[in-house]
């Protein structure tokens, strides 16, 4: 166990050292500051420009930014839709059969709001060009557009009465040319080198062991595995996920693409930092993200080497579900590290997992997915915490609350509750909605509590932008494609146009000279204030629901 916490903190030492200076470049790019080292990308953005046009040089407002994100992603979605209800008469695609409207609907959905949840299995359903330029270019997108909306909160947390939030068109590009295409390149190099399938080939056919000819599945997998990590969206080539070793063949592929999860949302903490000129406000959610993402990943630890009731068969060490490639200790850190961030990619099966070891990713999903979180969509969550932190900080004192200058009003609260609250009641909702079908029972594989587990964790997953699942549930039905779509566009958008609206008001504000009586956002006492403020929220909403499945579950086999 102690080895595997010396691999947790490496993994983290890691993490923090390249996520530093990759905060600094993406607060540069992002602020229109282009670096000597990437400026011979600029004739890339530059025809962007040109092929967006003339509405790519205006500055917005968040009404108009927020209808620039709609109108990209609504066009999306519809273009996704046919490649996939069309793919059978598309190159390559003679072997796979066209989805069906409800499948079509809801990966089209998935995709587009960076969820990734996926009810089919990809390598037999999809064609290497729905693939290649259906799935993937929606990886770009949609990590894209979390950036481009989290930049325009940034501008209106720095910027003084001024309501304009920057152009959405300039920002996506920026961060599609400057930052994750060319990290995607790196990466996708890197897992090549691993043993990642990279090839235009649909597959190869060979000699099984009993005799019969077989058909081993290929494609372009390590440029889709590259950004599906970086983007934190999830969707792997394969079924079988990162745990698949064509897709994540060597223990050096899994750190990296562990790595990969988690890099992009820790440079923004630092970006954030560098931002608005104030180190410190950056470390402070950096320290509140650190000690979940740390705590968590020790109690799975700690579950899936202690836990079992079945130490007499495996030992005293839950390999079921397991890559034994990876072991425990990498498949906790992942586990934690996936469902801290919107990823939603496996190296293991959860379904598997302990029961106190399935509850920590749940919950951390359940939080907001604000620990590190999405790219972009994590940040602005975890600063809609805070923002409301600061604001109950401010009652219980008697202080005006202030951030970064600003004063919280009423109005700020309720868009950052809107950010807070839109996933924790769809998760509810998607749950109950679950359990209250009356054909809940076949979509089921198992009993009990841990049936619930699924149910609920199925729900969590679709309505935080996820996409894992715990396994046991049919997920391919007409019903839940329809519903899960429903509760994908909901929490992704609700929330984006909620933080554009925040960001202008901050932004039209002035900003007030610190005082005596300005409560402090950078101290031990807010940070505990800020741990304590997340922990009461997702407690007070999801103990009831957690108790009637992975709690139980865990009793029961005590």
């Amino acid at each position: 166990m102690s080895s595997v916490i010396y691999q947790g903190l490496f993994f983290l030492f890691i993490l923090l050292a390249l996520a530093l200076p990759l905060g600094w470049y993406i607060k540069e790019i992002m602020q229109g500051k282009i670096p000597k080292g990437v400026r011979f990308l600029q004739p890339l953005e530059r025809l962007f420009y040109k092929v967006i046009g003339p509405i790519s040089k205006k500055e917005m407002s968040a009404k108009r930014y927020g209808a620039s994100v709609l109108l990209l992603s609504i066009s999306s979605i519809i273009l996704l839709i046919v490649i996939l209800m069309t793919q059978h008469f598309m190159p390559g695609g003679s072997s796979v059969k066209n989805l069906s409207l409800p499948l079509a609907l809801n990966t089209a959905v998935s995709f587009v709001t960076n969820t990734n949840w996926q009810a089919y299995a990809g390598e037999t359903t999809l064609s290497n060009t729905s693939q290649m330029f259906g799935l993937t270019v929606q990886n770009f997108i949609s990590a894209g557009v979390g950036l481009s909306v989290l930049v325009a909160l940034l501008r209106g947390l720095s910027q003084v009465k001024k309501k304009a939030l920057g152009n959405f068109w300039q920002d996506l590009t920026r961060s599609l040319v400057y930052i994750l295409l060319p990290l995607s390149i790196i990466f996708a190099i890197l897992l090549i080198s691993q043993g990642t399938v990279q090839t235009f080939k649909s597959g190869i056919s060979y000699e099984g062991l009993e005799g019969k000819n077989l058909w081993l599945h290929l494609g372009p997998v390590a440029s889709q595995v590259a950004i599906k990590q970086l983007g934190t969206n999830g969707g792997g080539f394969f079924g079988a996920n990162s745990a698949y070793p064509f897709e994540n063949p060597t223990i050096f592929s899994n750190f990296l693409e562990n790595l990969a999860i988690l890099l992009i949302p820790a440079a923004l903490i630092f970006a954030f930092g560098f931002w608005v000129k104030d180190w410190k406000q950056g470390r402070t959610i950096m320290i509140v993200s650190l000690f979940f993402l740390l705590l968590a990943f020790i109690g799975v630890a700690f579950s899936e080497f202690y836990g079992p009731e079945f130490a007499h068969v495996l030992g005293t060490t839950n390999l079921e579900g397991k890559e034994v490639r990876f072991g425990v200790g990498w498949s906790s850190l992942w586990s934690v590290g996936t469902t801290a961030a919107s990823n939603g990619s496996v190296n293991a099966m959860l379904d598997s997992f302990m029961p106190l070891g399935g509850v920590i990713p749940m919950f951390l999903m359940q939080l907001g997915e604000i620990i590190f979180g999405g790219v972009g969509s994590g940040l602005y969550g975890m600063l809609a915490f805070l923002l409301l932190a600061v604001f109950i900080a401010g009652l219980l004192v008697g202080r005006t609350p202030e951030y970064l200058g600003k004063k919280i009003e009423a109005f700020d609260i309720k868009m950052a509750s809107i950010v807070i609250l839109t996933p924790l009641m769809l998760t509810l909702f998607g749950t109950m909605v679950f359990v209250l079908h009356p054909e809940v029972l076949t979509w089921l594989t198992n009993q009990g509590p841990h049936a619930f587990s699924e149910l609920l964790y199925g729900a969590t997953s679709l309505a935080n932008n996820n996409g894992s699942a715990f396994g046991g549930l049919l997920a391919d039905t007409p019903f839940i494609n329809l519903l899960g779509s429903l509760l994908m566009l909901v929490s992704r958008y609700l929330p984006i146009i909620a933080i554009l609206l925040l960001a202008e008001s901050m932004g039209s504000k002035k900003k007030a000279a610190l005082s005596s009586g300005t409560l402090s956002t950078v101290s031990p006492t807010f940070v505990s204030m800020l741990i304590i403020v997340i922990l009461v929220i997702g407690a007070l909403s999801f103990l009831p629901a957690l108790a009637l499945g992975p709690i139980a579950e865990y009793f029961t086999m005590k």
